[in-house]
């Protein structure tokens, strides 16, 4: 995951590949409440690691439910049979609407029914989500709540023991949120002494999701009688019994975002998503019907769905959206693309989601030149007549960050979206996932190049770090050449055969350790023979030449920080960025005596300064690729600057380089 203040997404150009979705949020979280009120253990399958199931656990867990992973990544869950073990708790639920809603609903009726008091909380935007609708259902139940904070709205107390009001049908507004609904059909089931009739005043909105809750308590035993969608019967007698194993299908809003990119940008193949297809649970997975009328080619399998490019520019819309209200966000991205204006209708509920959906969706949309209008539940977006290099805000929204990455897609500038760690909610390697699928036109390069211990490989990973990027260590290439050379039993002095090693290296830089295949081969590299192993290989130009393909291959999306004697000059010539670090021959063998001495290694300074300045005028003076700043390389002395300094000075430099508006 990226935790870093921003990610800059280099314009992409085409997609191709499998993708295979995390767990379903609103299956999980319903899944794990579920299994926790239930009699009996629970074996769940596939669940989603995230932000949102993460609180859920950890409140179930405060309220005395045990669970444990396995090492095959089933989640067993004990079920408590109703009964809470602690009489007080205090809940922290993030921006966890699926486990606010509910949770407070089951409080409420336990704590009325067998005593306790707890307190229910979460960050600032959650306690800007309504949920006096639910409040207003539960009081009239019997239920005591008292509200902490602005009446309506989180943070909440739950207490009791009252007497619970169960003879008259309990209503609940459906046009606001469909969780208020679920929360009750979820819960309802603890007091079931006798028919408990919900009536649902107004339109229902998300019916889908509705859907889902009554398919999974159906799972657990509870078979809910439905009179259209207004009135909701939970049978007397009725009991929440684990089936035991349960298995969460892939996350359908999270599909959509590779629906699109699939429709938008897979042109030679389709791009396949597992984990969904047309027997999922989710009304989300209707986004691909959506995805179809615009022009997209989809064709459905019961676990899968396959998505290329058709129709091009897209299709204009005008459609509801009222039973994908997640997923209609993709759509807002996708009539970036389409051939005229696009309409959708029936979204008031984006206004009460993570951030007010419909303000956020229509301001960033302008950033990018887009024309948008919006209303109460509505929103129309003109295609941009071309696209601008923008800064998008995310508002803690991760469905804005996943979205909004789409737009990159342009083929033309690239898209800055802040925070783009808010993902973590539901799918915290969505951008891992998304880069490894596409191809992208201009990945940026920033090249450092100076000479032996003057700090860049330090230097390149601080800087990567910051910025979300690749690595490449290009001294470390040459030291892996010349060990796997070794490993092979060729002679360094072979040309041709280390050179013919060299193109299926499997390296990789991850961190603090650099990998060979599967193996760390970090402290391998490190070995004063295997750095005499390197310095020969680098002398042959065969070897040099089969590295720099290597090297190219390191360009990937969303950006690479290479650091060497040549990247600037030789290996990435047309680098955005270009640093030649350099510091006077006595720094260098200062840090280089002190990084030996913490290693246990004794050494004397002035032989280190010595060798320093005997291979400065080697560096300098080779045949091949000598050392030397690139005519447009900015050099930076860091004899008296920390890495610190160092590290904010090129990023103050790639900020003057890589402009955003917004």
């Amino acid at each position: 995951m990226f935790k870093i203040p921003f990610l800059d997404v280099p314009p992409l150009t085409s997609a191709a590949g499998t993708v295979r979705l995390p767990g379903s949020k609103s299956i999980s979280n319903r899944l794990l409440l579920l299994a926790a009120l239930a009699e009996g253990q629970s074996r769940i399958h596939d669940l989603l690691e995230a932000d949102d199931t993460a609180v859920m656990l950890d409140s179930l867990q405060r309220l005395g439910c045990a669970w444990r992973r396995e090492a095959d990544g089933v989640l067993v869950i004990e079920g408590l049979g109703g009964r809470l073990p602690a009489a007080q708790a205090e809940l922290f639920l993030g921006n966890a609407g699926t486990a606010m809603r509910p949770l407070a609903a089951a409080l409420a009726l336990l704590a009325a029914r067998d005593g306790g008091r707890y307190t229910l909380s979460g960050v600032a935007r959650m306690h800007e989500r309504p949920i006096k609708d639910l409040i207003d259902a539960l009081r009239g139940l019997g239920c005591r709540i008292e509200d902490l904070g602005q009446p309506g709205y989180p943070p909440l107390c739950v207490a009791g023991p009252t007497p619970l009001r169960l003879d008259q049908p309990v209503r609940v507004r459906g046009d606001v949120s469909s969780q208020f609904l679920t929360a009750l059909l979820m819960t309802l089931p603890l007091v079931a002494q006798q028919d408990l009739v919900i009536e649902v005043e107004g339109e229902l909105i998300s019916r889908p999701y509705i859907e889902i809750t009554l398919a999974l308590l159906e799972r657990f035993g509870v078979t809910v009688q439905r009179e259209a969608w207004q009135r909701f019967t939970i049978p007397a007698g009725s009991r929440l019994r684990t089936p035991g194993a349960l298995y969460v299908e892939g996350d359908a809003s999270a599909a959509s975002y590779f629906i699109a990119l699939g429709a938008i940008a897979a042109t030679r193949a389709p791009l396949r998503i597992e984990g969904v297809g047309s027997a999922a649970l989710q009304g989300d997975v209707r986004f691909a019907d959506f995805a179809q009328a615009m022009g997209a080619s989809v064709r459905m399998e019961a676990n899968a769905i396959e998505v290329s490019r058709g129709a091009w520019p897209l299709k204009a819309l005008d459609v509801d959206c009222v039973a994908i209200p997640d997923a209609a966000m993709t759509l807002a991205v996708m009539a970036l693309f389409a051939d005229a204006p696009t309409r959708l209708r029936g979204i008031a509920s984006w206004r009460v989601k993570e951030t007010d959906r419909i303000a956020a969706m229509a301001t960033e949309l302008r950033k990018l030149g887009a024309q948008v209008e919006e209303g109460a539940d509505w929103i129309r977006v003109h295609p941009p007549a071309a696209f601008r290099r923008a800064r998008i805000r995310t508002y803690d929204d991760h469905r804005m960050a996943m979205c909004f990455a789409l737009t990159a897609l342009n083929a033309k500038v690239p898209v800055r979206i802040d925070d783009p760690a808010c993902v973590a909610k539901t799918f915290p390697d969505y951008f891992e996932t998304l880069f490894e699928r596409v191809e992208a036109g201009e990945v940026p390069v920033i090249a450092i190049d100076g000479p032996t211990a003057s700090g860049k490989g330090t230097l390149a990973h601080e800087v990567a770090r910051e910025l979300g990027y690749q690595v490449l260590d290009s001294g470390s290439l040459y030291r892996a050449a010349a060990l796997a050379a070794q490993r092979a039993g060729v002679d360094w002095a072979d040309a041709d055969a280390v050179a013919a090693l060299c193109p299926g290296l499997p390296l990789r830089f991850e961190a603090d350790r650099i990998l060979l295949g599967d193996e760390d081969v970090s402290e391998a590299l490190r070995q004063e023979a295997i750095g005499l192993g390197a310095s020969a290989v680098a002398a042959h130009p065969a070897v040099r030449l089969a590295l720099h393909q290597l090297q190219l291959s390191f360009r990937r999306a969303p950006g690479l920080v290479a650091d060497g004697r040549d990247m600037g000059t030789v290996v990435f010539p047309d680098a955005q960025l270009k640093i030649f670090l350099t510091a006077s021959p006595e720094a260098r063998a200062e840090r280089r005596h002190k990084q030996l001495i913490s290693k246990g290694i004794s050494t004397n300074i002035v032989g280190l300064l010595a060798a320093l300045r005997r291979r400065d005028e080697q560096d300098r003076n080779r045949s091949t690729a000598p050392l030397k700043p690139a005519s447009d390389a900015k050099e930076l002395d860091n004899s008296a600057l920390s890495i610190e300094e160092s590290v904010q000075q090129v990023l103050a430099w790639w900020s003057e380089a890589q402009a955003f508006p917004g």
